[in-house]
């Protein structure tokens, strides 16, 4: 073999030119980490824009519609209150998350959604599927009081949404925005919004939210 690398004076001086340019790369930070941008974004492109132009990802499952002004409204509410922090809304396909919560989340539930709420940390349970599943009361009862319902829950209490009302002036121009975005709202929609929350309360938009989670695919 020692014959061989001496007889062979290109691919010694390959060899040597490689281990220099790794030496060059390894002892110079910018170097390292433009190649390290580089290398990421291209590999983020190469996964995420294919996503774009796959419809069983980019199109709405059969059955979905843009959410209504007042649950709309209710999303922003869960989202103000951190709702997100504790409860995941994304059913992975596992035997043991099925058998638990439902049918595992598609893509296309959440074409509507701006931004999604997937999250990871659970420390409540998903709704992903909770729509439909208790009553308005239910909800009700347990917003104000977790632990009247659920003695061990570590939630806390939401009370003050029974007093403050829906904020109808701005859910005109949220619609607006979201029909310019392509959600198929109708202009009589998008001019009605301000009436669909008239006389609610932030407690009414974000029960109607939970309420509608999940229950375009059973």
């Amino acid at each position: 073999m020692a014959n061989n690398n001496h007889s062979n004076p290109q691919a010694t001086d390959s060899r040597g030119r490689l281990a220099r340019s790794h030496e060059k790369v390894e002892t110079n930070s910018f170097l390292m980490i433009v190649l390290i941008l580089a290398v990421i974004s291209v590999a983020g492109l190469v996964e995420i824009v294919p996503l774009f132009f796959k419809k069983s990802l980019t199109q709405p499952v059969e059955g979905l519609k843009p959410y209504t002004a007042l649950q709309l409204a209710g999303r922003d509410i869960y989202i103000r209150e951190g709702c997100f922090t504790c409860h995941s809304q994304m059913i992975r396909p596992f035997h043991a998350e099925t058998m638990r919560y439902g049918h595992f989340s598609l893509a296309g539930e959440f074409v509507y959604d701006r931004p999604f709420q997937w999250g990871s940390k659970r420390t409540g349970p998903d709704l992903h599927r909770i729509g439909g599943r208790y009553s308005d009361e239910w909800h009700r009862q347990h917003l104000k009081d977790p632990r009247s319902l659920r003695p061990y829950s570590n939630m806390p209490a939401y009370p003050w949404l029974a007093d403050r009302m829906v904020d109808a002036e701005t859910m005109p121009r949220r619609l607006r925005v979201l029909q310019i975005l392509g959600h198929p709202y109708t202009d009589e929609e998008v001019a009605g919004a301000a009436q669909a929350v008239e006389g609610k309360t932030e407690m009414d938009a974000l029960i109607a939210y939970l309420q509608i989670l999940g229950t375009a695919v059973r």
